[in-house]
Parts: structure tokens; sequence; C-alpha cells
């Protein structure tokens, strides 16, 4: 007979969402259990977020030094050292790993650390790390599996033995000729990272834009912006099969507007998108369903089809951000204490770290149009903000979408220098239900990027 040892909570995954709703039951003195396989905190301060921020910062720090005579800095020789970029990025992962281990330990909650897999409704048996085996089960369970790169089924692909985020972040060398697939967030912020670094880059995109769930305007800017930097752009390009070795000698066979074209690099990066971790897991012994996704079914509540059973996250179908995770633990943990929070309604906010950002909240044109909703448009070059003219960083512009009978707005886009701040703003204005006029009229800090919304938002059309 199973020895089972049993927890008010057990918490599988220490993600955003984990971690939150480990330590928060934790210290309202609930017994709590935390099942993490991998490093405390899930990708995001680990291998994902916060390290490739990290990265992306050292190559800001690089691009500007190239710049250097534009802003008085004499510089005779400038050289890239990859190691010394990655010590930089791995004290701060080490730092926020203290950070989790301490604050994990300080909640009072209890750690097993393994691969855990269901035996039962709400039971897991736990493969410790350090040998042996531990059953334990929850009155409730908490799941916060997480996601990974997904590899899709592309002949000579996997054989290729591909980098996906994890790996690339980690490398100790500069890629030759980095072939990157897919023009989504994880592939445009690495690409130009990287290339900033010194690699040759090439990006392949199925679709006929970047970003391509953005309006065509957000897709032509980086587009300018990538060709700017020396990345070589495929759009509408198919990948058919891929040869040789990472690392090596990489040859990716593609079709490309009918024509057929073969790319040769050293490395190649798989960015098309995320899988869920929920396979081998025995979720179904806990009653537990899966989408046609392979995420956990959940409701609007992020109950899934087992009672006493929340997906927070990732693996839950929300929206693959660390914010959104954050919002899932609030959500679930008020519903605990007897709220009544649903996802329905969520105002979402997307950053793309480029450099310059891409920032939105709310409905864009595309969303607009095809759910008809009528608006209006205000867009402008960011070049008109005078603090882009402090900053020498004029490129891109920033629109916002407005009801075309009421003042509500809809949704804000910003391409350009620190784009996410002035979005923060917009987005508290969307939240409390403030008609556009009010952001137009406030008086905002000079020099700052927020003051731009004053002349965004007065060229707003009148009803």
């Amino acid at each position: 007979m199973l020895n089972i040892e049993n927890y008010e909570n057990l918490v599988i995954g220490s993600g955003a969402g984990g971690k939150l709703m480990t330590w928060t039951l934790a210290r309202e003195g609930r017994r709590t259990a935390l099942v993490e396989r991998g490093p405390l905190g899930g990708a995001c301060p680990n291998v994902a977020c916060l390290p490739s921020k990290n990265m992306i910062w050292s190559a800001k720090g690089i691009s500007l030094a190239r710049r250097g005579m534009e802003f008085g800095l004499k510089t005779e020789s400038l050289g890239v050292d990859i190691p010394a970029v990655q010590r930089r990025k791995r004290l701060m992962v080490e730092n926020l790993q203290e950070i989790h281990l301490d604050l994990t330990t300080a909640s009072g909650a209890e750690l097993f650390r393994g691969e855990a897999r269901f035996v039962g409704p709400r039971i897991v048996e736990v493969a410790l790390h350090g040998g042996g085996r531990k059953t334990i089960s929850g009155d409730r369970v908490f799941l916060d599996l997480g996601s990974r790169a997904a590899i899709p089924q592309i002949p000579g692909l996997a054989e290729a033995a591909p980098l996906t985020h994890v790996e690339l972040l980690d490398l100790d060398r500069l890629t030759a000729h980095l072939i990157v697939l897919g023009g989504g967030y994880v592939g445009l912020e690495l690409s130009q990272a990287f290339r900033r670094f010194g690699s040759r880059v090439t990006v392949i995109q199925a679709s006929p834009q970047l970003a391509e769930r953005e309006d065509p305007d957000v897709g032509a800017a980086l587009l300018e912006l990538f060709d700017a930097e020396g990345i070589e752009v495929l759009l509408g390009t198919k990948v058919r099969r891929v040869e040789g070795r990472c690392g090596q000698r990489i040859l990716v066979h593609a079709d490309a507007k009918e024509k057929n074209r073969t790319i040769e690099g050293t490395d190649i990066l798989v960015a098309t998108g995320r899988a869920a971790n929920t396979q081998a897991l025995g979720l179904e012994l806990s009653d537990v369903q899966l989408n046609e996704h392979g995420d956990v079914r959940v409701n609007e509540r992020l109950e899934t089809t087992c009672e006493n059973i929340w997906a927070l996250g990732d693996c839950a179908g929300s929206p693959h951000f660390t914010h959104v995770a954050e919002d899932d633990f609030r959500l679930v943990h008020a519903n605990l204490s007897g709220g009544n929070r649903t996802t329905n309604g969520r105002l979402v906010p997307f950053c793309m770290f480029t450099d310059p950002e891409l920032a939105r909240v709310g409905k864009n044109e595309v969303e607009a149009r095809r759910e008809g909703i009528e608006y209006r448009l205000a867009k402008m070059p960011i070049a008109q903000v005078l603090r882009t003219k402090t900053a020498a960083e004029p490129r891109g512009f920033m629109k916002v979408l407005v009801a075309k009978n009421s003042d509500e707005i809809l949704g804000f886009a910003a391409f350009g220098f620190e784009a996410s701040e002035q979005m923060a703003a917009m987005q508290t204005a969307m939240l409390g239900h403030l008609p556009y006029t009010t952001l137009r009229d406030t008086i905002f800090t000079h020099p700052t990027m927020s003051e731009g919304l004053n002349e965004l938002l007065a060229g707003v059309p009148a009803r």
C-alpha cells in the first residue's frame, strides 16, 4: 500500500503563478508542498524573460558604443566578449535563484525537487533528484507546468540538433551565421541581439510579414529596422528540409515566393511557437483533460475538469507572458477567498523588447476590423516627441484607436523609444474607463516620452 503524505495544498511547478501560490498559501499558515523538477522560479528568471532581456541590454550597450562618435565618445577599437556577456547574465541568474530559494524557505513551504507524475486523483509520485521516490497528495492541487519551445516536424530539423532560446542564451561562443526560424517575439528579439554581437543573421518567416498578429504598419516598421541593421529577412518562405548539424554547417532548403532557395549557416534557432509541458504526467489519472492544443482544459476561473485542481500560466493556455501568469495567481487566490474573478475581458499588454520596443494594449486595427468595430484613428511619428531628440532615437510611431461614437480608448500601439512606458499610462486609463480626453489634457513632465500622448490624442478626429 502506498505511503502517502497529505498536504492541504500541492503546487506542481514554481513558475510565476506556482511560486506566488506556494509562498502565499504557506505564509497563510496552510501546509503546502511545492514540486519543481528544474531551477526554482521556472523559465522566466532562469532561461527566458530575464536572461534574454539581460543579454538584449548588453547588445544595446554594444550598439550604443558603436554609435559612440554620435554621443561624443572616442573609441579606437571595439570588440565583443561573449563570455563576459554570459558572465553578467549568469551572475544575475544565480542571484535570482538564491532569492527564490530564500523566499521558498522563509514561506514555510516544503520543497521537493524532482519529477512529478500523477498516480491517482490529486496524488503524485515524485522521482526525487537525489534518488528515491516520494508519494504526496493535496486537498487542492495547482498546476504550473510551463511550456517549451516547439520543434516543428520539418525533415532533418530534429537531427540537426537545433537551438531553442534556452541553448542560444547559454552559448559561450558567437554564432557565425544564425538562421532563425520564426518572426515572432522570441525570434525577433534574439535576432537583433545576436546581430549586434556580430553574428550574421537570417530570419525565415512563413507568413508575409514579421510579427504576423500585428498591424501591417508594425510589420513594415520591423522589416525596415532589421534591414537597417543588416539582418536578412525572408518573408513568405516555407522550410522544406534541413541538413547538417548545428554549430558546424546548416543547410536550410526552402520555398520562397515560388522559388527554391538554400540558405547556408552555422547555427539554427527554432522560434516558431511553444507547447505546454502537459505530456507524460499522468494527468488523466486525476481526470484532468487537455484541449486540442495540448493545454490543460480550464474554465474562466482556471478550474480544470477535476474538482480542486487549478491550472496557471502557459499550461492553462493563458497568453505566454509572466505578467499574465502572475494575474492567474491573483485570480485563483482571490476566488479561494470567496472572490469571483474570471479571465473574461482581461486587458493584457504586449511588449516586444526589440530596440526600439514594440508595445501594444487593447485592439489593433486588424482585430477591430475583423470584429466589425468602428473606430477613430490617430497616428504620429514618434520623432515628434521631443524626448527622442535628446536620446537620438527617432525611429518609429505610435497610434491609438478610439471608439467611433464615444471617447473610449480601444487600443494603443507604439513602436519606438521607451514605448512600454507610454503603454502603461494608456493601459491604466483604459482600465479606469477614462475618456481619451483625460490623457489628452493631462500635464505630463517635460521632456518625457509620456508627454507624446498629449499630441497623439489631440489628433483624434472629432465625433
